[in-house]
């Protein structure tokens, strides 16, 4: 019928893009599923998962009766995600390709893609959902606070949250499986993807030697004591533990801070170590979901990674693309190049990239307050 409005369904293999694309055919849309491929590479058996994954994809499609498309983005994932996640490396930093890929591949290419076929929509089986607002489309949370992904979503434009669908963003992820497993589609017990974006999990740092070559250095203490000898800045973040290569009596090592100039790394001991901890970041290229930013100071809550639970905390200065804020409780492994993501309550309000932390507790002469230590 004419009024019928079309979904692009964007399907990745998994469980999650397989029952959203079902429930959107149930609810009467016009369904249409839409594979990417973003990366081109075969594993030790020369498989590419991505061959195996979308095959996954036309199980799927035929058994729910609706037409899909395959689409070859390696290119612009490339120029637009994976280069850049690699310069970040080369710095030293620790950057999220995820929250990029969403932003530049998945809601803005392929919607455009999607909408040059023709749809009204582009859906994707992310934990989220949105809710058109007086002024704006408000990106809100999943109802399963274990699976919600507002966080990986915050930077998305306007204009796609307002032209997205998210199907199972008021479903358990349980509830997520049990429809799947009732329906038959042969994803309903397929493990879900971890891992860079579209990459997948692998072994790090010989992932990276491929692209990067990094000069070994020195772990330094707090006080300037070389402890040992790194392999390079990039393959560590802050609050890391495991990895190091450190052992001795004593508490466990951890990765408090880099000093990339000097290609050193400093890690010092004790979970909670007063380096590890700051009440106040510098954060940039904010992206706002309402049309006007609030007056400050102003009290919300965020996350500074993505299975944290939401912190207080006071935006003290803000302006287009730059935020101060200050933690009433200290933080723990505050990182440089992650996002601060704020909320008020389940409306996700946006979010920006950390630039800095700090002065830390340390170097305040503080110790680390015991709300802090059960974080």
């Amino acid at each position: 019928m004419s009024s019928q409005k079309t979904v692009v369904v964007g399907m990745s293999g998994g469980v999650d893009s397989s029952v959203s694309a079902l429930l959107l055919k149930e609810q009467g849309y016009n369904v249409i599923g839409m594979f990417m491929k973003n990366w081109d590479e075969t594993d030790e058996n020369g498989v590419c998962p991505a061959t195996r994954d979308f095959e996954d994809v036309v199980r799927v499609c035929d058994q729910i009766s609706i037409p899909y498309y395959s689409v070859n983005f390696v290119k612009e994932y490339w120029d637009n995600v994976f280069s850049h996640f690699i310069e970040e490396l080369k710095q030293g930093h620790t950057p999220n390709p995820d929250i990029l890929c969403n932003r530049e591949i998945k809601f803005k290419v392929m919607l455009d893609k999607a909408l040059q076929l023709g749809a009204d929509f582009l859906a994707t089986g992310h934990y989220c959902r949105n809710y058109l607002a007086e002024s704006h489309t408000q990106l809100l949370k999943g109802l399963d606070p274990g699976k919600d992904q507002s966080y990986f979503l915050y930077a998305i434009s306007q204009r796609a949250l307002h032209r997205a669908l998210f199907p199972i963003g008021n479903l358990q992820k349980s509830e997520v499986r049990e429809i799947a497993r009732k329906h038959g589609l042969s994803t309903s017990e397929k493990k879900d993807s971890t891992g860079i974006c579209f990459i997948g999990k692998r072994d790090f740092k010989q992932f990276l030697g491929q692209y990067l070559s990094f000069q070994k250095g020195n772990f330094e203490n707090v006080k300037g004591d070389v402890v040992g000898q790194h392999d390079g800045v990039a393959y560590y973040t802050i609050g890391q533990r495991k990895g190091l290569g450190i052992g001795g009596q004593g508490d466990a090592w951890f990765v408090v801070g880099k000093d990339v100039e000097r290609n050193v790394v400093v890690i010092d001991q004790g979970t909670h170590h007063p380096a590890l901890y700051a009440s106040t970041l510098t954060a940039t290229d904010l992206h706002w979901h309402s049309p006007e930013l609030p007056k400050t100071p102003f009290t919300c809550r965020a996350k500074i990674r993505y299975r944290q639970t939401d912190q207080d905390c006071v935006i003290e200065k803000m302006s287009e693309g730059r935020v101060e804020v200050r933690f009433p409780i200290p933080q723990r492994a505050i990182t440089p190049r992650q996002s601060i993501v704020f909320y008020d309550e389940h409306v996700c309000l946006g979010g920006a990239i950390i630039e800095r932390a700090g002065p830390t507790l340390h170097e305040l002469g503080l110790s680390v307050p015991i709300q802090s230590e059960s974080f």
